[in-house]
């Protein structure tokens, strides 16, 4: 089999995968990193995906993977058709550090991008505690309530819980004290 030939095979893949991909994305409702993120914070606080609070790019993503095997295709045919570098030996070599080179670029680009732009207004658990915040449904006793509180400039709610067990009524000025999973406690200031 001609090596031009296996260069040609290895673009039209690669650019097929990618022009599949993007018409199809939609329809499965998927990002473009294969994972479905979920969401629906509903205004509470959440957890999110880790210490940097954003979902990332895989080295071995489909996009990556597509971006290397289009590469080495495109360069492997350019390369295959200079007299200098037409030797497989030669040619191979040379569209492999190229696709490695365009596929990281593409990996450095997308998470750029997702740097930039998963930026949210969800707070960051970890740095409500010691925070005001209102009461806005009574804490009773032994029971849940409702607070509300505002960091960055946004209004959030979540459950709450007394933390000395005493009941708190309704527009009162609370301490967060500490957050178990999605549950806040509070103490009187």
């Amino acid at each position: 089999m001609d090596l031009f030939l296996v260069y040609l095979i290895c673009f039209g893949v690669g650019l097929l995968f990618t022009l599949a991909s993007a018409l199809m994305s939609h329809d499965f409702g998927h990002d473009v990193t294969g994972h479905d993120t979920g969401g629906g914070a509903d205004g509470h606080a959440e957890a999110g995906f880790g210490s940097h609070d954003m979902p990332g790019f895989a080295a071995l993503s489909p996009t990556t993977i597509a971006s290397f095997v289009t590469a080495f295709g495109g360069f492997g045919m350019i390369l295959s058709k200079i007299e200098a570098t037409q030797s497989p030996w030669l040619s191979a070599p040379i569209a492999s550090l190229g696709g490695f080179a365009i596929a990281a670029s593409v990996l450095w680009l997308f998470r750029a991008v997702f740097r930039k732009t998963q930026g949210s207004s969800e707070s960051r658990v970890a740095t409500l505690v010691g925070m005001s915040a209102s009461v806005i449904t009574p804490i009773t006793a032994e029971g849940v309530g409702e607070i509300a509180y505002v960091q960055s400039g946004t209004r959030y709610s979540a459950p709450a819980r007394a933390e000395n067990s005493v009941a708190i009524a309704s527009g009162a000025t609370v301490k967060i004290t500490r957050i178990v999973g999605t549950q806040f406690y509070v103490s009187n200031q």
